[in-house]
């Protein structure tokens, strides 16, 4: 039998690390009121496999914004529009900084993206960049006659594989589709193949980033996991995340090389042009932009509108498809919408919306859930 003093020290040793814990992640007194939270774990039951409902249900009793601890990190949920109003409007600036995973580290991603970096003078820049040359309305409109020529081939590409009697990935054409039309935006390459090389790699890369990106990851909710990366999602991203800068880096250095020799042509300015011709600003102190910062600024814009975009219209399809009566009402108040091409295909145009123009699919997707 052990000896009660051995007991003791074993006990004394166990208890003053859990103390250590204890004392250094008790809650602050100006932290926002929210659940208790279990040792080392935090509030993580508390997320649960729903989070927007069971957060949702926290507001009922400790108010419009509650603090949780998940694991060694502390964050606060915002629950009402309100408080959603003060934070962004009073306090943006001190809560402007993205939380960044670890996946989101490699190749210096969240150093040169226009979603994660810092902010700061590059990140205005970019930002800068984004709003008043590609997203300004002029541009937009601009881009009516390919976004048509792109749903076209779509469609064209779906009867083919109809013909065939070939099973349609929705999310894969849906995919190649926005990849075609941010790829003639922005690069002034056409991707029409359904089959070509570039665009089935990319995807196969987007998807992985999403997935490894989106993953749960221990590395963030316990920090001093990181070297040891025990999922492996860093390396996994590493190895995708580098493929799809490889085929971004293809279409800049082939536009560098162009402008090094002077290749005259009659296509008009793209957005890829705007990333090259940008001098710097001597007052902000920003140089030319690098060629790793406009390859992971473009993978981003194309990682952001094709998978996106894809995501959002396969799963539209899914609830409408599971809700036949939401289908019903969907086919009774858009039947007479859109042009109707010499085929009979109906093809969605734009709708006139208080505030701004949207597409008619946007808008049937933003009223899908009302209407059942």
């Amino acid at each position: 039998m052990e000896s009660p003093w051995k007991v003791i020290v074993w006990c004394v040793i166990c208890f003053f690390p859990v103390l250590i814990y204890l004392l250094r992640h008790r809650r602050p007194a100006n932290f926002p009121p929210g659940p208790p939270g279990w040792p080392f774990i935090g509030n993580m039951f508390d997320v649960g496999n729903m989070p927007h409902r069971n957060l949702a249900a926290l507001k009922q009793k400790y108010g419009s914004v509650v603090g949780l601890q998940l694991g060694a990190i502390r964050t606060m949920v915002i629950l009402t529009p309100k408080a959603a109003t003060e934070f962004f409007k009073n306090h943006d600036l001190n809560f402007v900084e993205r939380t960044i995973t670890d996946t989101m580290t490699v190749h210096d991603f969240d150093k040169n993206s226009l979603s994660l970096a810092s902010y700061g003078p590059s990140w205005r820049a970019l930002r800068r960049l984004t709003t008043l040359d590609m997203l300004v309305a002029k541009r937009i409109n601009e881009s009516a006659p390919i976004r048509r020529k792109c749903v076209d081939q779509m469609l064209a590409w779906l009867e083919e594989e109809a013909r065939q009697n070939r099973t349609v990935e929705v999310a894969r054409f849906t995919f190649l589709t926005t990849f075609n039309l941010l790829g003639n935006l922005m690069l002034s390459s056409d991707l029409l193949d359904p089959n070509c090389e570039e665009g089935a790699e990319f995807f196969e890369a987007m998807m992985s980033l999403m997935e490894w990106g989106g993953h749960p990851n221990l590395s963030d909710i316990f920090p001093f996991l990181k070297p040891f990366d025990l999922q492996g999602l860093r390396r996994k991203m590493h190895h995708d995340l580098g493929n799809a800068l490889k085929i971004a880096s293809r279409f800049v250095k082939k536009r560098m090389e162009e402008r090094q020799k002077g290749v005259q042509t009659d296509r008009p300015k793209d957005f890829l042009d705007v990333l090259l011709e940008f001098e710097g600003d001597p007052k902000e102190g920003i140089t030319k932009i690098s060629e790793h910062t406009i390859n992971v600024f473009i993978m981003e814009i194309f990682l952001a509108g094709s998978e996106t975009t894809s995501s959002t219209t396969e799963w539209v399809m899914t609830e409408l498809i599971c809700n036949p009566e939401a289908m019903s009402k969907r086919d009774d108040g858009c039947g007479s919408y859109g042009d109707h091409s010499e085929k009979g295909r109906s093809i969605k145009t734009n709708a006139e919306v208080p505030g701004c123009n949207v597409t008619r699919a946007t808008k049937i997707s933003i009223r899908l859930f009302y209407l059942y």
